[in-house]
């Protein structure tokens, strides 16, 4: 591999959620200390959402990592479980023993741990990843989670991290109990395009690389259009750039080594052909100059054709 051709000591580019790696962006940074003081001020249910590759899982495993020892935390990294599967699988979190309990006696179990932790002074933080899979009736479940307090705090704090599309879920009727109870609702954005080359050298700085940022604003400015500032696309596509580089003995980052990862990449290409309908389209239309309709509705037209196409923005 391309380590000792790079001096590096691993690999800077891993998918893995490793957080050696993370850095204080904007919006993950502003992220993790929301997250971190609502829950030191016991707010009880905070929901995190972002697109697939925004960095969720990493988040996760940061916050887990910066609580104190004013918490114990309870980890569920797949939630697509039954309300009895999903309290189970606190159980097991707690080390409690759930063998062949009824889910009544389990709840009380759950309860009672929950109260000897809270007599240690520490609360419990329950985080679930990947939390738009979770079923209706395991979603009611969380909820019912939430009503087990004393007469000061909460004995469990929740922390859903999500797909956007969780958002759109609880915005059914059914759900407006669960909605109220949330009381921070936290967004990830995507890298703008002039973050790209700091997250970049960051995470080759971290990996053992010593020296000026490797990737040039020109390529950076390339893995940007073809990711759109999402930092897995923007791991895979750098990760083929060394490995291209490498191949050819230089260790120069070039535009045409960004070109041909960006070429081999699969989800960028759809990307990248999306935006180039839409832009086709939208030259069309300035060209035909059709002034009436204007602009933006030239653009909505223009994406919208690109659904028709096959595209996905």
């Amino acid at each position: 591999m391309y380590l000792y051709h790079f001096g590096l000591k691993e690999l800077p580019f891993a998918l893995t959620p490793n957080t050696q790696f993370f850095l204080g962006l904007p919006s993950h940074h502003e992220a993790l200390q929301t997250l971190i003081t609502a829950l030191k001020m016991g707010e009880g249910f905070v929901k995190v959402t972002g697109e697939v590759g925004t960095g969720k899982t990493l988040l996760c495993r940061k916050l887990m990592n910066d609580l104190d020892e004013q918490f114990v935390t309870a980890y569920i990294p797949n939630p697509y479980l039954t309300p009895d599967e999903l309290r189970h699988a606190v159980a097991q979190e707690l080390s409690i023993d759930s063998d062949n309990c009824p889910s009544a006696a389990l709840t009380q179990k759950i309860q009672q741990k929950l109260i000897e932790i809270s007599a240690q002074g520490k609360q419990l933080v329950l985080i679930l990843d990947e939390a738009q899979v979770l079923p209706d009736e395991s979603l009611e479940a969380l909820r019912l989670f939430t009503n087990l307090e004393t007469e000061n705090s909460k004995l469990m704090q929740l922390v859903l991290f999500a797909q956007p599309e969780l958002d759109s879920r609880l915005e059914q009727h059914k759900f407006r109990q669960l909605k109220q109870r949330i009381t921070f609702s936290i967004r990830l954005d995507q890298l703008h395009s002039e973050q790209i080359q700091a997250y970049l050298h960051h995470r080759m700085t971290i990996a053992g690389y010593k020296g000026m940022p490797i990737f040039t604003l020109p390529v950076c400015k390339l893995l940007y259009q073809a990711s759109q500032g999402t930092p897995r696309i923007i791991n895979i596509l750098a990760h083929k750039c060394l490995m291209l580089a490498f191949g050819q003995g230089t260790n120069d980052i070039t535009t045409e080594h960004a070109k041909q990862a960006i070429n081999d990449t699969e989800s960028t290409q759809k990307i990248n052909s999306s935006l180039a309908t839409t832009q086709v389209l939208t030259q069309w239309f300035a060209d035909k100059k059709v002034q009436k309709i204007g602009v933006s509705l030239a653009v909505m037209l223009a994406i919208t054709t690109s659904f028709w196409l096959g595209g996905k923005l």
